[in-house]
Parts: structure tokens; C-alpha cells; sequence
């Protein structure tokens, strides 16, 4: 799906990490290794939350250390500066966050979706085979 390079949005609390606002929950099964697998890939993930201040703070030092820095921070690119006068609204590609209708899927599911990989099948032979 993605053969390109993609700015992809991802919430924090329910998302990245079980949802224990205003602490930090434990990590979501398989989060920081799909965006570690996103940005080999050359992806830009944008962390996209609620958090502000020293609670936004924690966070991105969570995902640090555990090998995630984001492109940019509640912002769509890392040198916009908020005025007030434009839409807070994120310029993203994909948004991963565990407010969708119908929930979030699993890492792993949000990893297939983006990446697309799929087992090759193996070649049908024609005709008779020997041993």
C-alpha cells in the first residue's frame, strides 16, 4: 500500500501505551516495533495527543526511550509555529488512534495495512514432477 513516504499521525494514551491519563500506561503489544518498522521504512510518524506540557514532555521521552523520536510533535511538520490564526488540524496522510469508529486495530494489523507485505505464494508446477 504505502509505496511512498508518508506523514502518519499517532495518539499517545490508548494508542502507543494502555490509556492511565494523566500517568503512563504500559505499552501497546507490538506499537513501538511497527513504528520502528514504519520508519525504517522512511515514514514520518508525528506524535498527535492531548498531552501539553510537562505531561507531553513524559511522553515523548517514553517513546525515546524505547527507540522512537517523532518527525514532529502535535504540529505536521517540525518548524510550525501555532499563531492561533490556522487550523489546528494535522496535515497527515493516515491517522492511528484508538478513538476510530470501530476502535484500534492491532499493531499488527495496522502494520499489514500500511506495509502491505504478504507471504509469496509459492509457483505452481506444470505437469509431472519426479523425484
Amino acid at each position: 500500500m504505502l509505496n511512498k513516504t508518508y506523514n502518519i499521525a499517532v495518539d499517545f494514551d490508548g494508542t502507543i501505551v494502555e490509556d492511565a491519563y494523566p500517568k503512563i500506561g504500559r505499552p501497546k503489544l507490538f506499537a513501538f516495533e511497527t513504528m520502528k518498522m514504519l520508519q525504517q521504512r522512511g515514514h514520518r510518524l508525528i506524535l498527535w495527543t492531548y498531552r501539553h506540557g510537562d505531561r507531553l514532555q513524559e511522553a515523548v521521552d517514553f517513546c525515546k526511550e524505547h527507540g522512537i523520536e517523532f518527525y514532529a510533535v502535535n504540529k505536521s511538520f517540525p518548524e510550525e509555529e501555532f499563531d492561533g490564526s490556522v487550523s489546528r488540524k494535522l496535515n497527515a496522510d493516515y491517522f492511528i488512534d484508538d478513538r476510530n469508529i470501530g476502535g484500534l486495530v492491532e499493531w499488527g494489523k495496522v502494520y499489514q495495512l500500511l506495509i502491505g507485505e504478504r507471504k509469496e505464494e509459492k509457483p505452481k508446477r506444470k505437469g509431472w514432477f519426479r523425484r
